[in-house]
């Protein structure tokens, strides 16, 4: 489910350039976010990602360029982390509850989504680094925002969880009709659940369809060849799901992955 390139944009950035302290962190960046299309900006430590992230929440002057978000657009951010201090008496119900005023009814039932049903009343100091981060999803997800802002969303998910979690994040896109911007540092597994990507070093060194950047001079430069061929060969079997602690879990016999478009059940 991707939206037409014509159509007009929820949040559009144009000859962005940010300086801090007298160092460049952006320069002359641009980016279109339209309506229902998942976009994945990759970049290495430092290429300006997170200050990214702030210009378009508006937490971040810029020093020049243009920022333009549509009126009234509800955004739900998911940080990369989140500090909770261990005295905090707080369950995961609570926590979420202090995003707003959902019902009990509404947690629950966007828990539910994200596979953390069960979590609800377990304190949340005491849930794993896979388990936090779908109840930051949820989180993101409880006001029914017009776009998803997922800073690192795979931040402390074993390997084995992170392609459910981006399968999740485009069922999510999928049933919702929400546009999805995230922010990674990883590759193979993000590029594959993108519609387009863009390759951030300060600058926008490409932007396109993940196979078309996976393979353009300025990406090779900057992450290498095998990086590429990692990226070609991935694949995913879809007999099976993941748990919230990433163990395999067969599918029962006759079903079919719900995100997987393909009749071989497998990406590559």
């Amino acid at each position: 489910m991707t939206a037409s390139s014509s159509a007009a944009p929820l949040a559009e950035l144009d000859g962005l350039n940010v300086t801090l302290s007298g160092r460049t962190i952006l320069h002359d960046v641009a980016l279109r976010i339209a309506a229902g299309e998942i976009i994945t900006v990759i970049g290495p430590n430092g290429a300006g990602k997170t200050t990214l992230i702030k210009v378009l929440l508006g937490l971040q002057r810029v020093t020049r360029g243009r920022v333009f978000v549509r009126p009234g657009l509800k955004i739900g951010y998911m940080p990369q982390r989140l500090q909770i201090d261990d005295i905090l008496p707080l369950t995961v119900r609570r926590f979420l509850g202090l995003a707003g005023r959902f019902s009990r009814e509404r947690i629950e039932a966007v828990l539910a989504e994200v596979g953390a049903g069960a979590l609800v009343d377990q304190p949340i100091q005491g849930i794993s680094g896979g388990e936090m981060q779908r109840v930051l999803l949820a989180r993101a997800v409880l006001r029914e925002p017009d776009l998803l802002v997922l800073d690192e969303p795979a931040q402390g998910v074993d390997v084995a969880g992170q392609g459910e979690l981006y399968r999740l994040i485009a069922r999510i896109r999928d049933r919702h009709g929400c546009a999805v911007l995230m922010v990674s540092h990883d590759l193979h597994l993000v590029m594959e659940a993108a519609d387009s990507v863009v390759c951030l070093n300060q600058h926008v060194c490409c932007t396109g369809h993940p196979e078309a950047v996976s393979q353009h001079p300025e990406y090779l430069k900057l992450f290498g060849p095998d990086e590429a061929r990692g990226l070609a060969v991935y694949t995913h079997d879809h007999d099976h799901h993941h748990n919230l602690h990433g163990e395999v879990v067969p599918l029962d016999p006759g079903s079919e992955c719900a995100s997987c478009p393909h009749g071989d059940h497998r990406h590559g």
